[in-house]
């Protein structure tokens, strides 16, 4: 692909996403969420278990709180199910869990591919009953793996450890350098 052809479809993304994403900066929801009140800090416990390469959190327009959390493998993301952070959120908030009778992540491969999970929870006025007494009204866990391609433009969302096969990476002209976090 030639260069102007490759500068005009990366302007049209960027045109896309300043259309995606202004509406919630201008509304206030680009501040990261604080957690929720009784949870430990989560993203400090994320960032110190060995193997996760990488932690964002945001607030969707729709008003839920998001944790992204980058791992090295499957072996990195059980670290953090298994570590005592998770153990003890999961036994407050959800003391009847079947977690401890299941075995987690069980039909993830052991290929050594990175794992992405993303813990999305919007918060209620009230519990939502025997559940548990968090006031929510939704909370997921959900597991990715990188596909090939995409477009990086002046950086990347996913830490750079990750790596994403196909990936195309360019900087902006004048654009800062990188953060060690960023290389």
């Amino acid at each position: 692909m030639n260069a102007i052809k490759w500068l005009r479809e990366a302007r049209a993304i960027l045109v896309v996403a300043a259309l995606v994403f202004s509406p919630a900066m201008l509304a206030g929801q680009a501040r990261p969420p604080q957690p929720p009140p009784g949870f430990p800090d989560l993203v400090g416990a994320l960032n110190a278990t060995p193997g996760c390469v990488g932690v964002e959190v945001a607030r969707t327009g729709s008003g839920k709180q998001v944790i992204f959390a980058w791992f090295e493998d499957k072996k990195a993301a059980l670290n953090w199910y298994y570590s005592d952070t998770h153990q003890a959120v999961m036994k407050q908030f959800f003391p009847q869990s079947e977690g401890s009778k299941r075995t987690p992540m069980k039909d993830v491969p052991e290929d050594g591919g990175p794992v992405l999970a993303i813990a999305s929870i919007t918060m209620a006025d009230k519990a939502p009953g025997e559940i548990t007494a968090l006031p929510i009204s939704q909370i997921a866990i959900e597991l990715y793996r990188p596909l090939p391609g995409g477009l990086a433009l002046g950086g990347r969302f996913a830490p750079s450890a990750i790596k994403v096969p196909g990936l195309r990476e360019a900087q902006l002209p004048g654009a800062p350098p990188k953060t060690e976090r960023e290389r």
